[in-house]
């Protein structure tokens, strides 16, 4: 099949709108007379009969219709930094979060080849069982240190850190508030948790105050959840005023350093730095180790009564693997790296705001952004997002679109990461094709319609 650009013939249309209508429909459940008696014919097995599995065969049938590869799970054939190799081609990079260039620094990789050769692969047990090891300890050290704090404890995952420890902190006679641009993953800690929860607007401090205010008598204990730096907007909290508020109704505040590690502050200590802050003045610092520190896994930073409870009581801990003692030591190393090149970060400062600045002074819609290693292109709709993505791998440079579920409708975006690694004409060469790509778009509404397919 050789797909022809152009507009689709009535009868041309109406065929491939009735085979998506089929798909639509094709999946759904049949409903039983008598739903609570077991029959074979009920596709009660059947995995295809999930909710939204019809929706996503959909959405493949019509990408394939109207030849749009799809941009996500592109497979990449080495190390990604700066540049990487996507099926054989040498493509600049804007899809990493490896944010200092510290995936795959030599002393990072010795570092974790020592682990695996004085404790091996796999620590084969839980923590708590059979599965400590020094260099827990020591990455637990080093991160409480670092943020000025009693204690640390670090976890498998990062996602799995904030279900598990949300989960654990609070119940049905407590509230979860957070900012309604939340990881997925506080929320379905939230869920779990049994608490009450409640969004605010995004960064809407003010609107946070008057929640609590109207609301917080009527709950035991209650727990704020928000990023340091947000992984779709590219911005940030008021660190300062969040205190205040966490103070004045007696809560918990917990940030979320995934994306602020590294990135913000002078030598990238993130949030607290940013503002100038004691890092006790916060309850709960969180973390993952796969971005700035290039290793996998998350962390819990605070006091020790906070650390020492959920060793003990939070399952996520209790009850998983600990740590591999490869993935601990290079993190280690990276977070003393990152200690001991500061220019790294002001490296990444520096292409952050070139980035950006460059991206305003053509014409891109940067939405929310403040200049961080997250700068969003805001493209509206999914479609021109999705072909706009694809174009820009055409002239090798892999960036990926975020839409609709992960963002709100009318919002879709190209998610720039912007790494100390980059060189400014790598910077360039990406904004220009941004702009031109997307000029092309606008002027040529046949991109984004449906082409005509012969055989």
């Amino acid at each position: 099949m050789t797909r022809k650009s152009g507009y689709l013939a009535g009868s041309e249309r109406e065929r491939l709108l009735s085979r998506v209508e089929a798909l639509r429909h094709a999946d759904k459940p049949r409903i039983l007379p008598n739903a609570g008696a077991a029959s074979p014919s009920s596709n009660a097995t059947d995995f295809s009969t999930l909710p939204g599995y019809a929706e996503l065969r959909m959405q493949r049938a019509v990408a394939d219709m109207v030849g749009i590869d799809s941009p996500f799970f592109r497979m990449h054939e080495g190390r990604a930094s700066a540049s990487t190799q996507i099926a054989g081609q040498t493509c600049l990079n804007f899809s990493s979060y490896d944010y200092l260039g510290l995936n795959g620094h030599p002393e990072v990789a010795v570092a974790a080849k020592s682990a695996i050769e004085q404790y091996g692969l796999s620590c084969s047990a839980s923590r708590l069982v059979a599965g400590e090891r020094p260099i827990h300890r020591s990455l637990e050290r080093a991160l409480a240190d670092h943020y000025g704090v009693e204690d640390c404890a670090v976890f498998v995952s990062g996602y799995a850190t904030n279900v598990g420890v949300i989960g654990q902190l609070v119940g049905p006679k407590d509230l979860l508030v957070f900012d309604a641009a939340i990881h997925n993953s506080a929320v379905v800690g939230g869920l779990l948790s049994g608490a009450n929860r409640r969004s605010f607007a995004h960064n809407d401090l003010a609107g946070l105050d008057r929640l609590l205010s109207s609301i917080r008598a009527d709950f035991e204990r209650v727990l704020i959840v928000v990023e340091g730096l947000y992984s779709m907007d590219g911005d940030y909290p008021h660190l300062p005023t969040l205190i205040e508020i966490k103070k004045r109704h007696e809560a918990w505040l917990m940030i979320d350093e995934a994306h602020a590690l590294g990135v913000l502050g002078q030598r990238g200590y993130g949030l607290a730095e940013h503002f100038g802050i004691d890092g006790n003045a916060v309850d709960i610092w969180m973390g993952t180790l796969s971005k700035t520190l290039s290793s996998c896994g998350g962390y819990i930073a605070g006091s020790t009564e906070l650390v020492e409870y959920l060793k003990c009581m939070a399952g996520v801990f209790v009850y998983s693997v600990g740590l591999p003692p490869a993935l601990a030591a290079g993190a280690s190393k990276a977070l003393e790296l990152m200690h001991r090149e500061p220019e790294r970060v002001r490296r990444l400062r520096q292409n952050c705001v070139y980035f950006h600045e460059l991206a305003t002074e053509n014409g891109l819609d940067t939405g929310a952004g403040m200049s961080t290693a997250v700068c969003p292109i805001l493209v509206t709709d999914s479609l021109p997002a999705v072909v706009l993505s694809q174009r820009l791998l055409e002239r090798g440079i892999n960036v990926l679109p975020i839409i609709y579920p992960a963002v709100p409708a009318k919002a879709s975006r190209l998610r720039f990461f912007i790494t100390a690694a980059h060189t400014d004409a790598q910077i360039k060469i990406a904004v220009e094709a941004t702009v031109d790509e997307l000029r092309e778009i606008s002027s040529n509404p046949s991109l984004l319609r449906l082409p005509i397919l012969q055989s």
